[in-house]
């Protein structure tokens, strides 16, 4: 099959153009497990990846998480509480019903609001009032100039109003509510087997090369690889770093590689004074010592980045002291990881009290980010070493991400301190300070993924103040302020930056992407 690759200038993707006539279903072996065909259940990189093929955004991102015109043909401020967005004409919904500004509206109205979700879009739709001009041309407005109108509305997945907006997760579980306008339409989808999607023959983009798409989750490593191998699947993400170097000496495997903004962290109870899953060294209750930055300083301090990079990431990571790795919007230059000192880390601890140290679990997924489990048992290894007697307890995300958000009696985080990712949706600072430091504020959209609740009204203040800044250099020095700020006080504890790596059959390449998703139109044929 003759076969040549144009480069997508508009998307900035590889795409292949062989002639639709001879073009093939696709089988793609995914590492983690997306938990809803639902685009607004869960605000998280598997589910948000998979949407992308049955559900357009009016702003689309492309491989390095530029901005291009997607359902909205143009979009700028009009005055400066105004955003004015212009919709693409003569698109239609896979049920043959045509894209107008009432779907715009009723998505950004559902989007925040889909019950039990376990980490909610209010992050983006938050602080935004929607006005339609006319069939074609909606007024976003907000009480503040706001200069990331087009980050935030590019997350958003656009849903139907006549049959989406109406619709329950389990309705688009089922595929009756799973009505997009994306280049895909929605074929089946058995939660934990595989969700298969089928070309959509009427898109109004450039249509894609495969006829059908399967994506098949494969949370075993070993397995994962062992399918790409035996022919099962045509792709994989997520190779596992021991697989790496055997996997180069083999001519029928092409890998790509290609860092990301996902930082792996950690979220510690900022909030209250009885933890559930922290506890002095014979058991009796204590109370909460990661309240006190002394001993969150410590924990940081005891941690060796190093060797979770050289040892357990076999080399594919990057040491992290900061949200966003260098080159990315928003990044202080006067921050570094924090060095490995577990001397310091015991004397901190006495100094704060808690020379004794004190007992905690580590909970963490362990199919969702990369050698996640290995890293949670690593970091408990590390602070055992300097008093902190650290059990380890791992599940499914599926499970996970549900009690690590709203899982206690009273509708909190369950946990103590939990190890968990963040990729920044936006591709600048201001989406994990918003997200993730600010104060959990559900009416306005703040700290919506904030499961360690910690709260600072200074830091909430520059972030405020770089949200509302248009001059980008004045937002770049604020947010790298309030990032450095976030790090001083220790509002989380950053380990580690993900380089990710796709495996394929030969013949096939993936096109990495910094937001780590996995596209079906990133497959290319060589």
């Amino acid at each position: 099959m003759k076969t040549t690759t144009t480069l997508a200038v508009a998307a900035g993707i590889l795409i292949s153009s062989v002639s639709l006539a001879s073009a093939e279903k696709l089988v793609i072996g995914l590492a983690s497990e997306t938990t809803s065909i639902d685009p607004q259940f869960h605000n998280t990189g598997p589910n948000n990846a998979l949407s992308l093929h049955v559900f357009d955004r009016l702003i689309l991102q492309n491989k390095t998480q530029g901005l291009y015109p997607g359902l909205a043909e143009s979009w700028a401020p009009v005055d400066d509480l105004t955003w004015e967005f212009k919709l693409r004409q003569g698109v239609k919904f896979h049920d043959g019903t045509d894209f107008t500004a009432d779907d715009v509206l009723c998505t950004f109205e559902r989007a925040p609001n889909v019950p039990n979700s376990p980490a909610s879009f209010a992050t983006y739709t938050k602080g935004k009032t929607l006005v339609k001009i006319d069939d074609y041309t909606v007024h976003f407005k907000t009480e503040a100039p706001y200069p990331l109108m087009g980050n935030d509305v590019s997350t958003v997945a656009i849903i139907s109003d006549s049959v989406g907006c109406g619709g329950t997760t389990e309705e688009f579980n089922a595929g009756t509510a799973a009505i997009g306008t994306g280049p895909y339409k929605f074929q089946s989808y058995t939660p934990g087997q595989s969700a298969t999607f089928v070309r959509n023959e009427d898109y109004w983009g450039e249509k894609p090369v495969w006829t059908e798409v399967e994506f098949r989750p494969i949370s075993s490593a070993p397995s994962r690889v062992a399918a790409l191998l035996a022919g099962d699947v045509d792709v994989i993400s997520g190779v596992p770093t021991t697989d790496i170097e055997t996997l180069k000496g083999k001519s029928e495997i092409t890998l790509s590689q290609g860092p990301s903004n996902r930082v792996i962290y950690l979220h510690m109870d900022q909030f209250r004074e009885n933890s559930p899953f922290i506890m002095a060294k014979d058991g009796s209750e204590i109370k909460n010592p990661l309240l006190d930055v002394r001993v969150r300083k410590a924990i940081s301090m005891a941690i060796n980045r190093d060797v979770i990079v050289e040892r357990v990431m076999e080399g594919i990571a990057v040491s992290a002291g900061q949200l966003l790795p260098d080159g990315f919007f928003g990044v202080s230059d006067k921050l570094s990881p924090l060095a490995y000192d577990p001397d310091g880390a015991k004397a901190l601890m006495a100094e704060a009290g808690y020379a004794d140290g004190f007992k905690m679990t580590i909970h963490g997924p362990n199919d969702r980010y990369i050698n996640d489990a290995k890293i949670a048992e690593a970091i408990a290894q590390m602070l055992t070493r300097v008093g902190i007697e650290t059990a380890v307890e791992t599940m499914p995300r599926s499970v996970y991400f549900g009690r690590a958000s709203k899982g206690s009696p009273d509708g909190l985080p369950e946990f103590s301190f939990i190890l968990v990712g963040w990729g920044a949706g936006s591709g600048e600072a201001s989406s994990p300070l918003k997200a993730l430091i600010h104060t959990n504020d559900p009416d306005k959209g703040y700290g919506a993924t904030n499961r360690g609740r910690h709260s600072s009204p200074e830091i909430d203040a520059v972030i405020q103040e770089a949200l509302a800044t248009v001059d980008d250099a004045k937002r770049q020095d604020l947010l790298a302020k309030a990032t450095e700020m976030a790090m001083e006080n220790v509002a989380i504890i950053p380990t580690h930056f993900q380089v990710n790596t796709w495996g394929a059959k030969k013949g096939l390449r993936y096109i990495p992407r910094t937001d780590e998703y996995t596209l079906a139109i990133g497959v290319v044929k060589e």
